[in-house]
């Protein structure tokens, strides 16, 4: 025992010998090629004292960043997470700055400028050096990982030494089932492969199952991750929305909103969420009531001690060859998307979307930064024992958006995100306790051109023109805005001119229009009720007609005074939803035929939620290509029914039950939810404590709960 220990140390001390000299030997390469870096005085040194100079330099800059820079980390904590990547260069630069101030005789000496060069080079150089030698001794790493678990249990943060397993739920954010499955035979998911037992090798056989499952109306990361970790997405009838009680446009990825969302669900669940016994939060929108949290957004907007949103950035890039390797990473996914861009721009893809000003940098955070920051903190935690970690991971949702559900671009990121997927099963074989993944999507992506790009006018443009209300210049002079205006006329039936001088009643109020994807949402907010299809007929006769028949829509959802929900189509195709018989056919189906199975359902659902807006307007859906037009500038869209965007992924180790029994399918998040609450339940049932009335905490989370009854939870095809 005695001797492994030494040897241990032996190894460590090796490693670190040979990181100084190769940051020694990198030093000097700069100093020689860089005319601003010197290592030596004015009237010039030997070999031997340039190199005890470079040696020095090299040792001091690697001491600085290991005591100095996790302290820097913690100050920028108070720093905008976009800005974290220049920040990281200019104070690994200050720091070689400080370290060269420090080597005797004042032989070392480099401007600002290259100073920040020079770090940037001998952190990355150092950081692969690093890493290689212990990639090369399987045994070293294993005990690197033990040893970072120590230090956590040391720290009073675990590890937990529980038999029983623990279950990481990753979400690959916007990868629909349909993408995923292309993926995994293409190569281009090579662990998702493995997993489906799809892959070439010997002995290849499968360990998960995968299983589709269908989100609500609202197919969106706001309404399935409140619903998968909260258990409810109720009232949540887009990506925006206006509440008319409040005079608020509630978005769901913005602070104030998610806390409000997140508030909500637990009152109506009476549960304060999937991860409230032991459980992480990582990169999400919703806590799920867990206590370690890092980059959660409903979080974001607390103040104080508790808020520990931000941690996951201290805990990652207190490393500085972390934060070296994920700024140059950024940078890099910058100049990525530049190329990628003006290469589509060039040669005239169709369709396209713009992808300048803040985007590159946005993407790059997303894809790296984010990536990073959040299988990090899901090692930390795995390594820690914790009891369920939920992660997600949102670089292939954004890059889908701008580039395509099914473009190369897309295709790259799916590859980064499996050398993740890797690197976290990896992980998971020296976990202190053994580890399940699970691998989900929130919702897939459909493709299609925007509405504007089509149309030449936005979906507020043909709402103004319904409404009798000027239309911008810009949709005047294109196809569509004639279109639009010729559609009020025959709605009307009669001509309607836009002369000057005519008398004009005392304008109303005009509508808020908001788009979330290929759904839209339009509302009056002088009227404080929902108004009726009677109402809206009253004062804009030709609102619905020239909604309902324009091209680019593919069906309304209002409300009828005395029918109930109702569903308007082109050509006045008319479906009331509440009298629909159970095994309505296509015909009776109406404009909802095309829109698969269950369409009926989510948009019944949604008309039963308070906050629904006055019109709901789905855009157009060819069922032969699988497109739809989005409202906003997006050529991969999602928020709305037709196509990808409504078939996620459910992908589950074999061990666990089945997500549904045969011939039935699984329906909305609320539905997902209770079948992760099941399988944590069996895995941690017995140690779970109970909660008892008195107890002031919130109810265990694995216990079984009464939830209120969903009516769209399993719905069995064969019936």
């Amino acid at each position: 025992m005695r001797g492994g220990r030494w040897r241990t140390v032996g190894r460590g001390l090796g490693r670190v010998v040979a990181v100084w000299a190769v940051s020694t030997l990198t030093m000097l390469v700069l100093a020689g090629i860089l005319p601003d870096f010197k290592l030596q005085s004015d009237d010039g040194d030997s070999a031997t004292r340039i190199a005890v100079t470079a040696a020095l330099g090299a040792g001091a800059f690697g001491l600085l960043s290991a005591l100095v820079w996790p302290l820097l980390v913690r100050a920028l904590l108070l720093v905008p997470a976009l800005v974290i990547g220049l920040l990281t260069f200019f104070l690994n630069g200050s720091l070689l700055l400080l370290a060269l101030r420090l080597i005797p005789d004042g032989r070392g000496d480099a401007n600002a400028e290259t100073a920040v060069v020079v770090a940037a080079v001998m952190s990355a150089v150092a950081s692969a050096t690093g890493g290689a030698l212990a990639v090369r001794d399987d045994d070293a790493y294993r005990r690197r990982l033990y040893r970072l678990a120590d230090r956590r249990r040391r720290r009073g943060e675990g590890p937990r030494h529980a038999t029983t397993p623990g279950t990481v739920f990753l979400q690959l954010d916007g990868v629909g089932h349909d993408v995923l499955c292309r993926a995994a035979r293409k190569g281009v998911l090579p662990t998702v492969a493995r997993w489906l037992g799809a892959d070439e090798g010997p002995g290849a056989r499968a360990t998960h199952r995968l299983t589709p499952w269908r989100t609500d109306w609202s197919s969106q990361t706001g309404a399935s991750q409140l619903g998968i970790l909260h258990g409810s997405n109720h009232d949540v009838p887009a990506f925006r929305w206006y509440e008319k009680d409040t005079g608020e446009v509630m978005v769901s990825n913005r602070p104030a909103s998610a806390v409000e969302l997140q508030r909500r669900a637990i009152a109506r669940t009476g549960d304060g969420g999937l991860l409230t016994y032991d459980g992480a939060s990582r990169g999400n929108l919703f806590s799920g009531g867990a206590e370690q949290l890092a980059l959660v957004l409903s979080m974001a907007a607390r103040r104080g001690k508790e808020n520990r949103s931000r941690a996951g950035y201290f805990a990652y890039f207190s490393d500085p060859a972390n934060a070296v390797r994920t700024a140059l990473s950024f940078v890099a996914e910058v100049g990525r998307e530049i190329g990628e861009s003006t290469r589509a721009r060039l040669r005239r893809r169709r369709p396209r979307v713009s992808r300048g000003g803040l985007y590159p940098f946005i993407r790059a955070f997303a894809t790296v930064v984010e990536r990073d920051v959040v299988v990090a903190a899901v090692i930390g935690d795995m390594l820690a024992g914790r009891a369920a970690v939920y992660a997600d991971l949102v670089a292939y949702d954004e890059v889908a958006h701008h580039s395509g559900p099914t473009s190369g671009d897309a295709e790259k990121v799916l590859r980064r995100l499996d050398r993740s997927l890797a690197l976290l099963a990896q992980v998971a074989e020296h976990a202190p306790r053994p580890y399940r993944i699970v691998l989900l999507s929130d919702h897939g992506q459909s493709p299609g051109e925007t509405y504007r790009a089509r149309y030449g006018l936005t979906l507020g443009d043909l709402v103004r023109a319904g409404c009798g209300l000027p239309v911008p210049r810009r949709a005047r002079r294109t196809r569509s805005g004639a279109e639009a205006r010729a559609a009020v006329r025959a709605a009307l039936r009669r001509p309607v001119e836009e002369g000057t001088g005519e008398h004009r009643p005392r304008r109303l109020a005009e509508p808020i229009v908001l788009a979330s994807g290929n759904l839209g949402l339009v509302s009056f907010p002088d009227v404080p009720h929902r108004m009726t299809r009677e109402e809206i007929d009253r004062r804009h006769p030709a609102l619905l007609p020239t909604l309902a028949n324009h091209p680019g829509i593919g069906f309304l959802l209002v409300r009828s005074e005395d029918r109930g929900p109702l569903v308007l189509g082109a050509r006045g195709a008319e479906v009331y939803l509440d009298e629909l018989p159970a095994d309505a056919g296509p015909d009776a189906l109406g404009p909802l035929a095309d829109f698969g199975p269950g369409a009926a359902d989510a948009v019944r659902r949604t008309d039963g939620f308070p906050h629904t807006a006055d019109i709901m307007v789905n855009s157009a859906y060819d069922p032969l290509d699988g497109e739809v037009l989005a409202f906003e500038e997006q050529i991969g869209s999602h928020g709305g029914l037709g196509g990808a965007q409504s078939r996620p992924f459910l992908l589950s180790p074999l061990v666990l039950s089945r997500p549904v029994a045969e011939g039935a399918e699984l329906v909305g998040a609320e539905a997902v939810h209770h079948v992760l609450r099941c399988w944590l339940h069996e895995a941690h049932g017995p140690e779970v404590p109970r909660v008892t009335p008195a107890d002031d905490r919130l109810p265990d989370p694995l216990a079984p709960t009464a939830f209120p009854a969903a009516d769209h939870v399993v719905q069995d095809k064969t019936q």
